[in-house]
């Protein structure tokens, strides 16, 4: 266990609540979360298993018509139990983060499987590791995009019906964690869309119910609130409305280069027209520094990542930079993401799947998890031993990186 592991655990018992624009435990200790998101378990994405990124319940669907509903369930269960097994959360403390963020669909609440949830947690308390839970697809769906678990529309602004299902699973969600202090809080939203010319009105009465409901139930836990437009417009929550309130943003600037959108781009240097270095990244990351600042209210990086390319474009020296930029600011932060197939494109993650087995099959014409449903029936063990972190890579140099930014 790395330097710090261990002093840190003496702090996982409590509690945690903010304090102006710090985190405190109940003791009054100030606490930096430091750590990585589960991408890809509890919400399906289709190019951390190096497929196309379609809607998961669009995957579910072809699966269950190709294979039948019995499979799907096989499936289902298996890529849960084989993808994030208690030995990551055994890896995470290892590696010196001391936070996972969860990312999770709404659906595998209404699907009877709030249990995952609460096993991730307890494994976050055995391992001393705070917990964010992150409803990252919503009902209605907040934006149009796949990992909204959206087929292209956002109905989640336009429904009371949505909406009240929302605050529902919360309140669900607030009375079945809220006495687990190893839960640093709920980040309730993950990046919203509201395409209105009302969007901040929107987004800050939603969140103001929003935060209500948890609190007649949990008075406790620290909200996280995530701001528009892929969470980065603050200024549409606009002042805190409520105590123990921490906002959020994500960063992935600039896209060409982290998620490898136009190939070639190195950092630091010209990209589009434009010098970046760690001067400029601090330019980008002031405003949300200045609004922590204005409304004495913690910030929390919930998301940033690169695509790797083998270090060879400066990709460790954006996450350096952006990870400094970070401690000055006081941010708290989570990488996105812990593992992935190695791709071309996206942000990928700490641990990366190298092999070219059928069901990656990078060469095409059909590649990634829709593979799945032809080679499920005759591979499906093989594909599932695949989904384990031992069979995955880590990326050293950005392990040791990453682990090396923990404290202010």
């Amino acid at each position: 266990m790395l330097l710090g592991t261990s002093l840190n655990c003496l702090y996982y018992k409590y509690m945690l609540k903010t304090k102006n624009n710090s985190i405190i435990n109940s003791e009054g200790r100030e606490v930096f979360l430091h750590g990585v998101n589960l991408g890809g378990w509890l919400m399906m994405e289709g190019y951390i298993l190096h497929g196309r990124n379609i809607a998961e319940k669009i995957f579910k669907k072809e699966f269950k018509k190709s294979c039948g509903q019995k499979e799907l369930d096989n499936f289902s269960r298996l890529y849960r139990n084989n993808f994030i097994q208690e030995s990551d959360f055994n890896n995470i403390s290892s590696l010196n983060f001391n936070c996972v963020r969860l990312p999770f669909n709404f659906s595998i609440i209404e699907d009877g499987h709030m249990e995952m949830l609460k096993k991730a947690v307890d494994f976050c308390e055995k391992y001393n590791i705070y917990c964010i839970l992150d409803m990252h697809a919503a009902p209605g769906c907040q934006n149009e995009d796949w990992h909204a678990d959206s087929e292209g529309k956002a109905e989640l602004w336009t429904s009371s019906r949505y909406q009240e299902k929302f605050f529902g699973l919360w309140e669900l969600l607030a009375d079945t964690f809220k006495d687990k202090e190893i839960v640093a809080g709920y980040d309730i939203l993950n990046e919203p869309v509201i395409k209105s010319q009302d969007a901040g009105r929107i987004l800050r009465n939603f969140y103001i119910k929003a935060v209500k409901r948890i609190r007649d139930i949990d008075k406790d836990h620290i909200i996280f609130l995530e701001g528009d437009t892929w969470s980065q417009v603050l200024e549409h929550i606009g002042e805190p409305f409520g105590e123990n309130l921490s906002y959020s943003a994500h960063f992935y600037y600039p896209l060409e280069f982290t998620f490898n959108f136009q190939t070639g781009l190195r950092y630091p240097g010209d990209i589009l027209g434009e010098q970046w270095d760690k001067d400029t990244i601090k330019r980008k990351l002031e405003f949300y520094y200045s609004y922590s600042k204005k409304w004495n209210i913690p910030i929390f990086m919930g998301e940033f990542g690169v695509n790797s390319r083998g270090g060879y474009y400066g990709e460790y020296e954006w996450v350096r930079d952006t990870v400094s930029c970070f401690r000055d600011f006081k941010f708290h932060w989570t990488y996105w993401t812990y593992k992935a197939a190695a791709n071309s494109v996206f942000p990928d993650g700490i641990y990366q799947y190298l092999e070219n087995p059928a069901w990656v099959s990078r060469q095409g014409p059909v590649y990634g998890f829709e593979t799945f449903y032809l080679l499920w029936e005759n591979h499906r063990e093989d594909i599932a031993e695949s989904w384990k972190t031992e069979n995955f890579t880590q990326q050293k140099n950005l392990a040791n990186l990453l682990a090396s930014f923990s404290s202010f």
